[in-house]
């Protein structure tokens, strides 16, 4: 099924010029694996990048910067961003790793009767990678969001005020943007959510649990 719903092209420059956290940097990765086109987009803005940078003139480097530099080199990065595929599952090979094992197998934590979440370790301190599973026809209730918040349907689907989400679709929304989603009928939806505050229920039934919604970084 072709993908409808896509990284912006500002999100797709940031991922090209490294300056998106390393969470973020692993939803638009694991986006790829469904959309060669964003792919592509990425790949020529870094050719850009490289180019523009070739021109540049030469500047000094003092000791002090050289030091930290090359201090760094021996550093275990905590993730690699080889080229984007599949594991035989359908699972993005880079989430497969982070999951060491299938969705069945992870800790699975009840929000409501419908929203159960699995929380992921990426080694970025800053943002929540976490995983929702909302059950078949089930609703998140309304809720907006106290930060950003990246979405990529892996298995299912959703729809909201936007429109309707099917595997591979990819949604950001800024801070205090409100939405319901609600899983199609017929199979469970499970979307990977990279988050860098807790979303925030807003209806009367649900905001006594806003106190208990804690960011789950790291």
């Amino acid at each position: 099924m072709a993908t409808h719903h896509h990284p912006q092209l500002e999100l797709l420059t940031e991922y090209a010029a490294g300056t998106l956290s390393l969470a973020q940097l692993a939803c638009v990765s694991a986006h790829f694996n469904y959309c060669d086109g964003c792919q592509r987009t990425a790949e020529q803005l870094q050719d850009v990048g490289a180019a523009l940078f070739e021109a540049q003139d030469a500047a000094p480097v003092g000791d002090a910067l050289l030091n930290t530099v090359l201090a760094r080199l021996d550093e275990a990065p905590p993730l690699s961003y080889g080229k984007p595929r599949r594991s035989e599952n359908g699972v993005p090979a880079l989430l497969q790793r982070l999951m060491s094992g299938d969705f069945s197998d992870l800790a699975w934590r009840k929000i409501t009767s419908a929203l159960s979440i699995a929380y992921l370790k990426t080694g970025d301190p800053n943002y929540e990678f976490a995983l929702y599973q909302i059950k078949a026809g089930g609703t998140i209730p309304d809720h907006d969001h106290r930060g950003s918040e990246m979405t990529l349907v892996l298995e299912g689907g959703f729809s909201d005020d936007r429109g309707t989400y099917h595997p591979g679709d990819f949604t950001f929304r800024q801070a205090s943007e409100a939405h319901a989603p609600r899983a199609l009928p017929g199979q469970d939806c499970i979307c990977l959510a990279v988050l860098d505050a807790p979303l925030r229920f807003t209806g009367w039934k649900h905001r006594w649990m806003n106190p208990f919604l804690t960011l789950h970084a790291g």
